[in-house]
């Protein structure tokens, strides 16, 4: 399995050249036309490395026209993640769109360019049924512009057997944190591992965790979090976080290894973890930076959407609407048996077996009250200038300072896409 084909963590977008995947498309249209179907529909997905998801993505269209014969689905299966954004940008641009597509990352700006179809109105009552840090990532100026597949949620893992052993608890703030971190270094494991760069997803965390939004009202607010991401200075000084290891922080290895024993990693990771380990693990959110902060998680995972463009803009939401509100079962098939996901519908998660008991079930917990995910301004710009912004703090620059500068640019970025 490809750990990364699923998810949209890093700030990829994406994009297809049109006929640049035709080839690799299932073409029911041939089909579906000698059957009279009046309208066929064309989906773009980017390329799952999971085996199993090009014939179950086929075999979801195929049920669709057979329950409504007058409109076929064409899936047209991409390129891969790095090259997705870019062919689908392209493709927007022209006379050969798709009607409805994959976005490995939702871009507010997309949504205000006229490019996405608002879907209020297919979620209709069902809209309380979903995770709310989802509908969030995905409105803009108060309407709903894509369709959650899969929710990737990010936990800390940690192996209890260390943690009873050093006399540690699950920490419940970025002190305690910190703390827990020293004491569970000795000279063969790392108390904590983020990313082999030290920073990982940590700066979000630290600001959500401190109560701080990235983006809100049209202004990117970094400096607030200063008094947060500067806990980055602590964790590196102390040197217990786990650097330079052979994966990073989205693979399993290095809390199955032995090599820390507190891990910040995905869902996807939580089989091969449970395989290595047996029992001999937990799962929990990022701690609440103090008392008046809260613990979070990040959710990840790929959005649909509607052609605003289309020459069938009405069929194709209504197929999005039976995909991803109506057909629990499909819902469920995508999100377990093609990597290990929770399906976006909090009532389809919970009736989903796979994810009904144990460290699976906590997890689905953790995203349903305390997921949060990017704004829908973020961009790969922003990411890159925090990222870069926190490796300085930790370095020892001053965070005050140091997020000022940061956050001047983003907000020169944000405004470019404000108009």
């Amino acid at each position: 399995m490809s750990a990364l084909s699923r998810r949209g963590f890093l700030g990829t977008s994406l994009l297809f050249v049109a006929g640049a995947a035709v080839g690799c498309s299932s073409n029911p249209q041939e089909t579906a036309s000698a059957k009279g179907a009046k309208v066929t529909l064309t989906q773009w997905y980017h390329q799952y490395g999971e085996e199993g998801t090009q014939a179950a993505v086929k075999r979801y269209a195929e049920q669709y026209t057979k329950a409504n014969p007058d409109v076929a689905i064409n899936v047209v299966w991409g390129a891969d993640t790095s090259q997705y954004e870019t062919k689908l940008n392209a493709a927007l641009l022209g006379a050969d769109a798709p009607d409805v597509f994959e976005l490995g990352d939702f871009r507010a700006e997309m949504a205000r360019k006229g490019q996405l179809a608002p879907l209020d109105d297919i979620y209709g009552s069902a809209k309380d049924g979903f995770n709310q840090a989802d509908l969030d990532y995905l409105t803009v100026d108060g309407k709903i512009y894509g369709m959650k597949t899969i929710d990737d949620v990010m936990v800390m893992y940690y192996r209890t057997s260390m943690l009873k052993k050093a006399g540690v608890s699950v920490p419940a703030t970025f002190t305690e944190l910190v703390d827990a971190a020293k004491k569970l270094t000795d000279k063969d494991v790392k108390g904590l591992f983020v990313g082999n760069d030290g920073i990982g997803d940590s700066p979000y965390l630290l600001a959500w965790s401190q109560g701080v939004d990235l983006i809100k009202d049209g202004k990117v607010d970094y400096a607030a979090a200063a008094k947060s991401i500067g806990g980055l200075a602590d964790l590196h000084s102390d040197k217990s976080l786990l650097l330079g290891f052979t994966t990073d922080w989205y693979d399993p290895g290095a809390i199955t290894q032995g090599a820390t024993a507190m891990q910040w990693g995905g869902l996807w990771s939580l089989p091969t973890i449970e395989k290595a380990l047996g029992d001999d693990f937990g799962v929990a959110p990022w701690p609440a930076y103090d008392a008046s902060g809260k613990p979070v998680a990040r959710l990840g995972g790929w959005t649909q959407a509607v052609n605003a463009k289309s020459k069938h803009v009405e069929e194709a939401k209504k197929f999005l609407q039976w995909l991803w509100i109506k057909q629990s079962d499909i819902q469920m098939d995508w999100a377990v048996k093609y990597g290990f996901h929770v399906p976006p519908q909090t009532e389809v998660a919970a009736r989903t077996p796979e994810l009904s008991k144990g460290a699976a079930k906590d997890c689905v917990q953790i995203g349903t009250k305390y997921g949060i995910s990017f704004p829908a301004e973020w961009t790969q710009a922003m990411q890159t200038g925090l990222i870069g912004a926190a490796a300085d703090i930790a370095k020892g620059a001053a965070p005050a300072k140091t997020l000022q500068k940061a956050q001047a640019k983003a907000q020169d970025n944000l405004d470019k896409q404000m108009g």
